[in-house]
């Protein structure tokens, strides 16, 4: 079942179906991403027009609500500055009770004020300790006001406190206002309360009468949060005061609400508009938007499949050509049409046919080769030298030396044999690491040779500290360090000279050990073995000519490369080179002692 199913994906599992697929799923993605794009940003648009409109009509209403309260605070600016309310408020204030003619006549000067304004229903005139002049009842302003009210007029010295809907005339809107009496120094006199109809707020006349059906919708409420004019019913300005932020919801209906506040009197301008009205065109772009990603998919499914059509038939004949070329021999595909295929299929074919023909040409090549080489390797193999051969010539020459008693001879050719045999005795990864032992060995090898040659001017000695001969070295290491010791410290010198090699544990990093060559030749300054360790560090290796520090780059690149840093060797891996002008050199360098069982060879 499971071989089925993979034998029906392999199947339609090609080339064309898959350009097919991916170029449909990536065209009905743009579409979709654009459209909903589109969509989102011209709804936003719709909403933000819409908003900029309700919060222009809200400024011009609450312009409007402004010059309303201007008229009221100017009426009753000048009730409390009348010049016979201030003599009658005065005379109270020095314990002369107005008379009933008094109080009547104030009857006149209120209907004259009120004349000035439609909204003013009723003006009522009270004395500091609260009791009522005008109308001519006895009624206190505490039993009128909350005293919270009275306080914040008292507190406002004469400015116009808004109150809000009266509760005992809850068809009004109250104001209060304290009256300055001017000829007592601005003293607290009495009261102003100016009762004004809530008709006198509406400003939305035609929004009143169609509202409804435009939705939109004002609404205006006092500090207190009560409803002071609205379009809509008591229960749901209620509920619109209790919502906050841009949107608000009446009867499961959502609105978009702005809001102005008056900075006079603290009162609060709502104005709604349903989101509905302010969306009706995005239906007819959804509408667009799914038609044109319609038509956009079936297009392009045409396109893509002519293309994958155009772009696959050259690859399978070139496909089968290849396939009969690997069961029939190479040959080459006849070129696609021009006007059909394009140029990477016609590049391809091209290239295609060029390997064939260079594939031809190299297997006849590859078969002339073959023979060359076999008969190159068989000379090869005879004209090979076993180095065993180097080794018995001087065996033979040793033991001739020793028959005709030449010692001095017999042991320079020994030491030599022994020195070729250390060198190029062992091949592969096992020669490159020796114990320290072996590498002093050799080193004293090449000293004995070295003595022939100088004789008296060269003395040597060797020491190792106990129990660090076994210890692993790189091969090669110390004898070229010797070598340059000879050279540019004793052969430099006038008259005899000296070279030590010492190998004892490092006192300042335990787990490693010391290797040093010391030489009494002329030495060096500080210039000079800056110089050399810059050199030694910049020169590629087995390069330049005696005498430029070759040995000394040789050194410390193997150095570096044998003991790389880490942990348990960060000292070793640098060579150290101390020089006095006129006393000598000594070159050292660190190894570590690698812990429990030796390093493997």
């Amino acid at each position: 079942m499971v071989a089925e199913a993979l034998s029906k994906w392999s199947g339609i599992n090609t080339l064309r179906n898959q350009i097919f697929a991916g170029f449909t799923v990536t065209m009905i993605a743009v579409l979709v991403f654009a459209g909903v794009y589109i969509y989102g940003q011209v709804s936003d648009l719709l909403k933000s027009s819409a908003v900029k409109h309700i919060q222009q009509t809200a400024v011009q209403m609450n312009g409007r609500l402004d010059a309303l309260l201007e008229q009221i605070d100017s009426l009753s600016t000048q009730v409390a500055t009348s010049s016979y309310v201030q003599k009658l408020l005065l005379s109270e204030a020095n314990g002369v009770p107005a008379n009933f003619n008094e109080r009547q006549s104030l009857l006149q000067i209120a209907n004259g004020y009120m004349a000035y304004s439609s909204g003013i229903q009723s003006l009522e005139l009270y004395t500091r300790d609260y009791r009522r002049l005008f109308p001519l009842d006895d009624i206190g302003l505490p039993s009128r006001v909350a005293k919270e009210w009275i306080d914040e007029a008292d507190r406002k010295k004469g400015r116009l406190v808004w109150v809000g809907i009266d509760p005992r005339q809850p068809d009004t809107v109250l104001a209060l206002r304290r009256v300055s009496l001017i000829d007592q120094g601005y003293s607290a006199g009495g009261y102003v309360a100016v009762h004004i109809h809530r008709a006198y707020f509406e400003m939305n006349e035609a929004a009143e009468e169609d509202g409804s059906a435009n939705g939109e919708f004002m609404l205006l409420a006092d500090s207190n949060g009560q409803t002071i004019m609205s379009d809509l019913p008591i229960e749901d300005a209620g509920a619109v005061l209790r919502q906050s932020g841009g949107t608000v919801t009446i009867v499961g209906d959502p609105y978009l609400a702005v809001r102005q506040s008056s900075a006079t009197t603290g009162w609060t301008l709502v104005l709604l508009t349903r989101i509905q009205a302010t969306t009706e065109g995005i239906s007819v772009l959804r509408t667009a938007i799914l038609v044109s990603i319609g038509i956009g998919a079936v297009a392009f499914l045409v396109l893509s499949l002519f293309l994958s059509t155009v772009v696959t038939r050259p690859i399978l004949k070139l496909m089968r050509t290849m396939r009969g070329a690997r069961l029939g021999g190479l040959k080459p595909n006849p070129s696609p049409s021009p006007q059909i295929a394009s140029l990477e299929i016609r590049e391809l074919n091209n290239t295609y046919n060029q390997m064939v023909t260079h594939m031809n040409e190299l297997i006849q090549v590859v078969y002339e080769k073959e023979i060359t080489q076999s008969r190159t390797e068989l000379k090869a193999l005879q004209a090979q030298i076993n180095p065993h051969f180097l080794f018995n010539t001087l065996e033979a020459i040793y033991w001739s030396l020793e028959d005709k008693e030449e010692e001095e001879l017999a042991s320079i050719v020994v030491a030599m044999s022994g020195l070729f045999r250390y060198v190029i005795g062992r091949s592969g990864n096992d020669d490159e690491w020796v114990t320290v032992k072996d590498e002093l060995e050799h080193v004293e090898r090449y000293l004995q040779i070295m003595t022939m040659r100088l004789g008296d001017r060269l003395s040597w000695r060797i020491e190792a500290q106990p129990g660090l001969e076994h210890a692993p070295i790189p091969k090669l290491l110390i004898q070229p360090l010797v070598e340059n010791a000879i050279l540019h410290g004793v052969e430099s010198k006038l008259g005899p000279g000296s070279v030590v090699v010492e190998v004892f544990a490092s006192a300042a990093h335990p787990g490693c050990a010391v290797v040093k060559v010391t030489d009494d030749g002329p030495g060096m300054d500080e210039e000079t073995v800056a110089k050399l360790m810059r050199s030694a560090e910049n020169r590629a290796p087995d390069s330049g000519s005696r005498g430029t520090g070759v040995a000394i780059a040789n050194v410390q690149r193997r150095l570096k490369l044998y003991f790389p840093e880490a942990p348990e060797a960060a000292s070793a891996g640098s060579l150290k080179i101390d020089s006095v002008p006129g006393e000598g050199t000594s070159v050292s360098f660190e190894i570590s002692i690698p812990r429990g069982e030796e390093r493997t060879r």
